[in-house]
């Protein structure tokens, strides 16, 4: 495993979101990846790493991940990076992108060696980031503990989501540390074990059978988990038969007062 990089991050208060500085050395080069946490503080770190900022790189279009994405462009005259799925969107909520990534495409500065890898299901451009082969920045697909919604602008499907975590992110080294689009970090490892999503996967999990609505529609509750936020994350399995992951919020039991 290669030498971990240098990381800052920030934290937005209301929604909980990081953006990360990464830098290859004191002196260097460095991204910013995703910009809804607070910015004062990263051109801060900026001018105390000596760094030249090259790309900013988004996760996904989400306003709380997109922020600040135009003021990073203007003050240091980098490209920002998105998935063309989302191009669209970007445009919509006046945050365009100026670079396309694709799938397993590299991006470099310095010494930082960053794929782009689609893990779409939270929304359908949604990228992780593996960096050095040592730390992976997974915006909204997976948390501590948690996963991503399915139910949010330009979402896909809970397969979508399930195969891009699954055959993904958790093919990647067990060491590998995983760095969210919200809170706290965490490994491979841990989720891989912890997980209740992942370990429902990987059929470990025992999940309950209690009817439940979700968004006004009927089905039954297969799990319930603590979200990064102190709410809870739902898999639902709807009447119909498909599996959405929604928030604990949305969720009435049947046995609910």
């Amino acid at each position: 495993m290669n030498d971990a990089p240098l990381v800052f991050s920030t934290r937005d208060p209301s929604w909980l979101s990081n953006s990360y500085l990464v830098a290859d050395r004191l002196g260097g080069h460095a991204v910013l990846i995703d910009t809804g946490g607070p910015m004062e503080p990263i051109v801060e770190r900026i001018v105390e790493w000596r760094v030249e900022l090259t790309h900013v790189l988004c996760t996904h279009h989400h306003p709380d991940h997109t922020l600040h994405n135009e003021d990073y462009k203007s003050s240091y005259g980098c490209p920002v990076c998105g998935h063309a799925a989302e191009r669209d969107h970007y445009e919509r909520i006046g945050h365009p992108i100026d670079q396309e990534l694709r799938d397993r495409e590299e991006v470099r500065s310095g010494d930082l060696r960053i794929r782009a890898l689609h893990v779409p299901g939270h929304t359908s451009g949604q990228l992780s980031f593996l960096v050095n082969d040592c730390e992976v920045y997974t915006g909204d697909t997976l948390f501590k503990g948690s996963v991503g919604g399915t139910r949010g602008q330009a979402h896909t499907n809970s397969e979508d989501l399930q195969h891009s975590i699954m055959d993904v992110l958790m093919q990647l080294p067990k060491e590998t540390v995983i760095r969210p689009g919200h809170m706290e970090a965490t490994s491979v490892a841990e989720e891989w074990e912890r997980n209740p999503f992942v370990r429902y996967w990987r059929g470990l999990e025992a999940t309950g059978s209690e009817a439940c609505e979700a968004f006004g529609v009927g089905g039954e509750l297969l799990i319930a988990a603590a979200d990064y936020d102190g709410g809870e994350k739902c898999l639902v399995r709807f009447d119909d038969g498909h599996l959405d992951v929604v928030p604990g919020s949305r969720v009435k039991r049947r046995s609910d007062p």
